[in-house]
């Protein structure tokens, strides 16, 4: 929303300013796509695309994480969950798309032999695996 403000400002600014400012202007609208460029999974990969995810108790679910912003998760019964989710650093959050959900964030890392795992509030662990997309 701040962006939003100071994006608006600068246009306001910059109808009434010489053209010096427009370097500051082009620099606003470049900033979110550096930061969306950064944005990037455990595994160095980008956020999105196709999961495998085990749980302790060896139950795999699958998660397609799309690069819009929405995601859809596959129990092992076949069962979905969709919501939204965003990137923000190491941490993977979602928001389920029911009534009254609220997000849920869970801790990301690459351990040193390369396992990739999440960690929900509760503290429950899964192991997370990047699935190549089918040629």
């Amino acid at each position: 929303m701040k962006r939003l403000v100071l994006v608006a400002a600068l246009a306001a600014v910059s109808a009434c300013s010489e053209p010096a400012t427009e370097a500051t202007d082009e620099a606003a609208v470049e900033e979110p796509a550096a930061e969306e460029a950064a944005a990037m999974a455990a595994d160095g990969g980008p956020p999105y695309g196709d999961f495998k995810v085990t749980t302790a108790e060896g139950e795999v679910w699958t998660e397609a994480v799309s690069e819009d912003g929405t995601y859809t998760s596959t129990s092992p019964t076949g069962e979905t969950e969709t919501g939204r989710w965003v990137q923000r650093g190491n941490q993977y959050c979602t928001t389920k798309d029911e009534e009254g959900a609220t997000e849920v964030c869970h801790t990301e890392s690459v351990d040193a032999n390369g396992v990739w795992t999440a960690v929900d509030p509760e503290g429950n662990t899964v192991t997370v695996e990047r699935v190549a997309a089918a040629e």
